[in-house]
C-alpha cells in the first residue's frame, strides 16, 4: 500500500479540532487567538472593554435655566502578556508514517494535542483559583441552591450580565448539588459517542447558572462568573526555516501550530505541537471616583463559594462601569 501524505495545513486543522474537544475549562472563559501580538512591547497587549454610560433626565418642560450634563468616556482594559510555551514533541518512526490519517490521529496527534489541552485547562485553574475576588461567599452544604442564588444576586448588584454565566464547582460542591432536592439534572450528552470534554463535565442548570464540573480545582470550592471575567490568549509560533513543513491555525479563540523535522541519525521525524499563551483576570471600576478622576478596580464578574469561607463584602460596581 502506498503512503498518504497529508498537508501540514491538514494535520494542523485537525490538532486544533482535538484540542477544543479535550479543553474543559478554557472552553468556559474568553479566549481569542486573534490578538496582535508582533511587536508588542513586553509581549503584551492591551484589550479594551468599550465605555458605558448611565443616561440621564431633563426636567420635563423647564425653564432652561440649567445645562445638560456632559459625560466622559472612560475605556477600561485589561492587559494579556504571553508568556508560556506548551509544547509536545513524539519521535516518529519510518515505520509509523506509513500509517493512514485516523491512526496518525489515535496514535500520535490526540495523546500531544490532550497534553497541550491539559496544560491550558491547568493553568486557567490556577488563574482561577488564585484570583482576587472582590466576594467570596460561605457555600451552604445542606441546601448548596441558596449559595448559588447568593451568588447570583451578587452578580447582579455589580451589573454583570446575566447570560452565558457558569458555575464550576469542584468534587465535594458537585456531589452536595446532586443530592440536592432542588437541582433538576439536565442530560447534555445526548446519545452521540463523539460528545466534547465540557459537555461530559456539564451537569445541567440551577438558578441561571450552567454547572460545569473539574477534578482540578479546589474540591470544595465553586466559582460563578461570565466568560469576560478571565482573559486567555494565544498564538501559534512562526513556521521555523528549518521544519521540513509545518503549519500553524487559529479557531475559535485557540491557536497552535504543528511541525515536522527529520532526525537523519536516528532515522525518525519529530512531531512538534505547540502554542504559545498568557492569562489574567478582567478588573472592573468599583465605589465612588477617586480625587484623580480614577476609581479602584476589582474582579466582580466573578464570585467564589466556598464551603469553609465566610462571607465577604462585595464592591459595587455603578451603572456607569463596564
Amino acid at each position: 500500500m502506498a503512503n498518504t501524505f497529508l498537508k501540514p495545513e491538514v494535520i494542523a486543522s485537525t490538532a486544533l479540532g482535538l484540542l477544543e474537544r479535550d479543553l474543559v475549562l478554557a472552553s468556559l472563559v474568553w479566549t481569542d487567538g486573534d490578538f496582535n501580538f508582533t511587536g508588542a512591547k513586553n509581549d503584551t497587549v492591551t484589550i479594551r472593554i468599550p465605555a458605558r454610560l448611565k443616561a440621564r433626565e431633563y426636567a420635563w418642560r423647564n425653564d432652561r435655566a440649567e445645562s445638560i450634563v456632559l459625560d466622559e468616556l472612560h475605556e477600561d482594559a485589561i492587559d494579556v502578556k504571553l508568556n508560556r510555551d506548551f509544547y509536545s514533541a513524539v519521535a516518529v518512526t519510518d515505520e509509523e508514517l506509513t500509517l493512514d490519517i485516523a491512526d496518525f490521529g489515535e496514535k500520535i496527534l490526540t495523546p500531544q494535542v490532550r497534553a497541550i489541552a491539559e496544560a491550558i485547562d491547568d493553568n486557567v485553574a490556577a488563574l482561577i483559583e488564585s484570583a482576587p475576588y472582590a466576594a467570596t461567599l460561605p457555600l451552604d452544604d445542606k441546601d448548596p441552591y441558596r449559595s448559588v442564588v447568593a451568588a447570583r444576586k451578587t452578580l447582579n448588584r455589580s451589573f454583570v450580565p446575566k447570560g452565558n454565566r457558569t458555575l464550576l464547582v469542584g468534587s465535594d460542591v458537585e456531589e452536595k448539588i446532586l443530592l440536592s432536592e432542588r437541582f433538576n439534572r439536565l442530560d447534555s450528552t445526548g446519545e452521540s459517542a463523539a460528545v466534547s470534554a465540557l459537555q461530559e463535565a456539564t451537569l445541567g442548570r440551577i438558578a441561571g447558572f450552567t454547572v460545569v464540573t473539574s477534578e482540578v480545582i479546589d474540591p470544595e470550592a465553586a466559582y460563578a462568573f461570565v466568560p469576560s471575567a478571565f482573559a486567555v490568549a494565544t498564538r501559534a509560533p512562526a513556521i521555523p526555516d528549518g521544519a521540513s513543513f509545518g503549519a500553524g491555525q487559529t479557531y475559535n479563540g485557540l491557536a497552535m501550530r504543528w511541525i515536522r523535522d527529520y532526525d537523519s541519525t536516528r532515522l525518525r521525524d519529530r512531531s512538534v505541537v505547540n502554542i504559545f499563551a498568557g492569562f489574567n483576570v478582567m478588573r472592573d471600576p468599583v465605589g465612588d471616583e477617586l480625587p484623580d478622576g480614577t476609581r479602584n478596580k476589582a474582579l466582580v464578574r466573578a464570585v467564589k463559594l466556598d464551603l469553609n469561607a465566610s462571607s465577604t463584602p462585595t464592591p459595587r460596581r455603578t451603572p456607569a462601569a463596564k
